[in-house]
């Protein structure tokens, strides 16, 4: 009998989804399909961009872990910094023209863009200050909007049901929407809000522009929400139909690095 070893190799991808209100981490090792790293840092307020790279050098100061080699890193930048245009439209040369009706935009901005499923582009500003200190870390890595992730993901597994569905990605004090009518994307956007009355408010407010009836369309909660969470409640009392995705992955976790909630990181686990 002839006996082979074979090296034990791992493929490791790493995912950073930043905000300013907060960072996550988590490492993937592909070859066994395994969590076997994940931190989750939230800030007790906003940061700017500056702030947010001190917290980033600091995490990776304490953090060993996130000093070891891996293959592959994907950085997720979660703001309001984006808009959403038909491909057909979109012209590389004016990417900021797209932006400055919404956001404030600086001479020193450096404009990103994502393209999407069903011909859409996304165009964000990233922040440089944190996309350049990651590339001296790992030299070319890819980096997206957090909303292109979602986008992408819900179209992956869409169904052209005749029912609409609005998706809710929440965060501590914002959220984003994503609604899709027959498989198709139909309107993407953020919202901040300090109340749960804000949180409705907004929600009902584009289901009315949209001409939606709360007792047709149905609405899933992604991200950082629960049955126990004193938005759904008041959602419930408004909306007929609303439900919490299933298993939305296949990985294992090592008991240590397992989110409280998964769902709460969607997105970044999306991402792997």
């Amino acid at each position: 009998m002839v006996t082979t070893n074979k090296e034990n190799t791992s493929y490791k991808k790493l995912s950073i989804q930043v905000s300013l209100n907060g960072l996550s981490f988590c490492i993937l090792d592909q070859t066994e399909k395994k969590i076997i790293y994940y931190k989750k840092i939230d800030f007790e307020k906003q940061l700017d961009p500056v702030k947010l790279l001190a917290q980033i050098e600091l995490t990776y100061e304490k953090e060993e872990v996130l000093n070891t080699a891996v293959d592959e890193v994907i950085l997720l930048y979660s703001n309001s910094l984006f808009c959403l245009v038909p491909e057909h439209l979109f012209d590389e040369n004016k990417a900021s023209d797209y932006l400055k009706f919404n956001t404030k935009i600086l001479k020193t901005d450096f404009i990103a863009f994502d393209h999407l499923k069903q011909g859409i582009v996304n165009v964000y500003i990233p922040y440089t200050n944190i996309t350049n200190y990651f590339f001296d870390k790992y030299g070319e890595f890819e980096y997206m909007h957090s909303l292109s992730v979602l986008i992408e993901s819900l179209l992956a597994v869409e169904t052209k049901d005749e029912r609409t569905k609005v998706y809710l990605h929440s965060h501590l004090s914002s959220y984003e929407l994503v609604i899709l009518e027959n498989g198709k994307l139909i309107f993407a956007n953020s919202f901040e809000y300090e109340t749960k009355e804000d949180f409705l408010y907004y929600l009902l407010f584009t289901a009315e522009q949209l001409n939606l009836d709360p007792n047709d369309f149905e609405l899933v909660l992604l991200g950082d929400i629960s049955k126990e969470s004193k938005e759904y409640k008041m959602a419930w009392d408004y909306i007929r139909n609303i439900s919490f995705p299933g298993p939305f992955h296949t990985f294992n976790f090592e008991s240590e690095n397992r989110p409280d909630k998964e769902l709460s990181e969607y997105v970044l686990l999306k991402s792997l």
